[in-house]
Formats: C-alpha cells, structure tokens, sequence
C-alpha cells in the first residue's frame, strides 16, 4: 500500500486536482469541498456509485476503473492508504513528477484558514463528528464540514457553509490526524488500534497526546476510557472538558434509558439537561454528551445545544436498516473493532425486543484479526445469539500464512452458535436456514460487508423462516 507522506510540502496551487479512489465516503466529500472551492476536479473508482452521480452533477469528469489515461492533465494527485504502489494512476504521477498527497494533506491544505473541530477517535468519530454539525445546523450556524459517512438527514458526507467553523472527522488511523491546525479536538476515546501503523500502545497514545497538546483552544476528552484518561493526564497547560459517567467528568452523563432510542441527562455547571436521541445504543448518549461538550465549549447555549444534538438521525453504515424480510431485519453496521462490535450489538439489543441477534461478522485486516481474534470472538458470543464469520477483508494488507475467519470461529467457548463460511453465497443460505421471525440480522465490518445485504435479504426471502408465526 501506499504510506503517505506527512512531510511533504503542499504546494500553494494545486491546479486541477485527480482523485484516485474517489467513490469513497471520505474521498467524494473532499472532492466534493474541492469543487464548491472552484477547483477542476476528475477522478476515477473501480465501480459506479451514488457518490459519484452526485460529483458528476457538480461537474467533476469520473473514469470507472484505473488506468493512467485517467490522470489526464492533472496538475496534482489525491489518493487514500488504501491504495497499492502498482496503481497505474498512481505510477504515472509519479513518473512525471506530480505532487501526490495523501486524503488528509489534500484536506488540510483545503482548510488551512479555516476554526478548526477536529473528532479523533478510535471509535464513534463519524457519529461525533455527525453530531457536532448537526448540532451546529440546528443552532442556525453554517459551518463546513468532511464527515467519514452520509449523515442521514443530509445525505452527504461534506458540505461547504458560510461560516469559519469546519468540523473534521480526523484519522488516526496512520497518523495523519496530526496535520491539522486544530483548534478544538475531541477526543472520543483511545482504545488501541493500528497497532500495525503505530508498533505499540505507548506510540499510539503518544500520537493522541501530540493531537490534543496541538489544539489551540480546547480539548475534549473522555473521562471514562483508560487510554484518553491517560492522555489527559499528560496534557500541559491545556483547556479541557471532560465528559462520559465518571463522576468527575465535566459533563457527567446519568440516567440513562437503552429501551429503545436512549435517552439521558448530562450535568453540566450545576445544572442538568436532558433528552431523547433518535437512535439506540449507550454509546451514542456518551457520544452526544462529547458532541454537548463542544458546543457548550464553544460558547453555545446548553439546553439549545443538547435539543439540536437530539436531531441527529444517524450515519450511514451505523446500524443502518436495509430491509425486513418476513418478520427478519437485516441491518449493516461499520464496526470492525471489539470495542465498536460490543457497541452496535449491545443497541440491537436494546431494540430487538424478544427476538435473537445474529451477526455476520468480516474481520478487518489480516493484523487486526491476529491480534484480536480472542476479543472479537469473546465480544462476539457475549452479545450475538448466532454469528457467521466471514473471509478476512484484507484491505491494505497482503494475506499471512494462517489467519483466516477460523482464528475468531475457533476461539468461540460454544461451537454450536458460531459458523466460519468464507463463501458469502453459503453464507446467505446458511442464514435462511437458521433465521426466525423477529431476529435482527447485523452485518458487521468496515470492509465491504455491506455488499452481501442483497444476497442475505434474497436468501430470507426464498426459503421459510424458521419459527415464522402464523
């Protein structure tokens, strides 16, 4: 894969800039930033998408597959990590000398003068960072905004507004969240992850105490998870709000409801304020109460702030409904960490009523699943009724010797509730055999899990459920 560059300097004109991969989320809604700024923007994917009917409508020229004629004469190169060194596009820019900046330079240098919001996070930033600019919108503020997933009630990812404040989901993912001239950062937790990027936890915090020591204004921070506990501590001569349950926290979240969508109180400054969310899950009121924490820290008033935050509908590939196939709901959910599965899996529970959960399960990366195969499949059987493991989505890595769906499969204490099949067709027939009426279906993993939606409702749909009433 290609590891980007972080000390490359940007130069002042870009031109007309190409972006190789651009259907995705993160991508198409900077592309979509770079076209409202009035830049020429082209770009290519390997398949079509929505993302990118939408960029055609806003003038950008889109090439389905790779190839170097897609460069064109383009001044400048955009790409993700997730793209390989043997890109056709990718060796051609490099051939003739063309600055190639990873996503997050190319958004950094977008945004460069610009009140910056950055949300890091190892888990539960596209939600925070959804909330923060949703709160914002229902504060009547414009602000601009780079999500990692489609806020549902706006239906992009990106969007360009009148005012300085620009909200940015910030990755941490291979350091390059520490581009940013950040003026607020919140920090959602710090649970190791990317170990293969960072070596060690002890680097891995390190880069998210550099983060938030760099942040101008205010720090965020989670006064309940050990590493962002850690990393606060570290902190020197820096404003910071704390929220989560810890009776300590800044912005203390209590009384909390999971019976369907949650509800809760936070107390912040003496005084409590409460509300109703529009999606389940105790995580998403500790989301909320970090997305409370910002506003408020920003100057906002606190009861307007919790009301327009309760507003927020959602993302994209977070516990997102794709259908009901007698009496089954399938959802998909983007959550391919234990921390993240436990979360999406434990709001199921909380709403799918006397029904059973059954999770289909595509480990991420070939380190991660090494790493954590023990915790994915002890999280697994603590909060799924069924699973179904699938292949291993390599993404950015080459395959190691032996680390398949099994090293998670395996590590169940009860064989009889887990199935390793690599086969998604097997797989979507193995559901229908085993699915009843009232049962939530939850696809899980940041890969490309979600592509097996269709077939899992097909495989419902043509075969009893079993158990079905009536």
């Amino acid at each position: 894969m290609i590891k980007p560059d972080l000390t490359l300097i940007v130069p002042e004109d870009l031109g007309t800039v190409h972006f190789v991969g651009i259907g995705g989320s993160g991508m198409s809604g900077i592309a979509r930033l770079f076209l409202a700024a009035g830049h020429t923007v082209t770009g290519s994917d390997v398949r079509d998408s929505d993302n990118i009917h939408a960029l055609r409508d806003l003038g950008a020229r889109i090439a389905i597959g790779h190839d170097a004629a897609n460069v064109g004469d383009a001044d400048s190169l955009v790409v993700t990590g997730a793209l390989w060194q043997d890109n056709p596009e990718y060796v051609l820019a490099t051939e003739r000398g063309l600055p190639v900046l990873h996503r997050s330079q190319a958004l950094a240098w977008l945004i460069r003068s610009h009140r910056l919001v950055s949300v890091a996070g190892a888990h539960g930033k596209t939600t925070s960072t959804g909330m923060v600019v949703t709160g914002l919108l229902g504060l009547a503020q414009d602000p601009n905004f780079v999500n990692g997933g489609v806020i549902e009630s706006l239906g992009v990812s990106a969007g360009s507004g009148a005012d300085d404040l620009f909200v940015v989901e910030a990755d941490e993912s291979d350091g390059s969240f520490l581009l940013y001239d950040t003026s607020i950062a919140l920090i959602t937790n710090v649970d190791p992850d990317h170990l293969d990027h960072y070596g060690s936890l002890e680097a891995f915090e390190a880069a998210f105490v550099e983060f938030a020591q760099n942040a101008g204004e205010l720090v965020v921070v989670s006064s309940d998870d050990p590493g962002a506990v850690r990393v606060t501590g570290r902190l020197v001569d820096k404003q910071v709000i704390t929220f989560g349950e810890a009776d300590d926290a800044t912005v203390r979240v209590h009384s909390v409801v999971t019976d369907g969508p949650v509800s809760f109180s936070v107390r912040w400054q003496g005084a409590d304020y409460s509300a109703t969310l529009r999606i389940p899950g105790m995580h998403n009121a500790i989301n909320a109460a970090g997305a409370f924490a910002v506003l408020v820290g920003l100057g906002f008033d606190p009861a307007d702030s919790l009301a327009a935050i309760a507003q927020f509908g959602g993302t994209q590939r977070r516990f997102e409904l794709h259908g009901t196939v007698r009496g089954v709901s399938v959802y998909d959910d983007y959550a391919h960490h234990p921390t993240e599965v436990a979360a999406a899996l434990a709001a199921a529970r909380t709403v799918v009523g006397s029904g059973r959960i059954i999770a289909v399960h595509q480990p991420h990366l070939y380190s991660r699943t090494r790493l954590f195969a023990q915790e994915f499949a002890d999280t697994l059987e603590k909060y799924a009724d069924e699973t179904i493991v699938l292949a291993v989505y390599g993404a950015r890595e080459d395959p190691e010797p032996g680390v398949t769906g099994a090293l998670v499969s395996e590590r169940f204490s009860d064989p009889a509730h887990v199935a390793y099949i690599p086969e998604w067709q097997d797989a979507a027939d193995y559901l229908g055999t085993i699915a009843r009426e009232g049962d939530f279906v939850v696809t899980l993993g940041c890969g490309d899990v979600y592509r097996i939606v269709p077939q899992l409702l097909d495989s419902l749909g043509s075969q009893p459920v079993a158990g079905a009433r009536g």
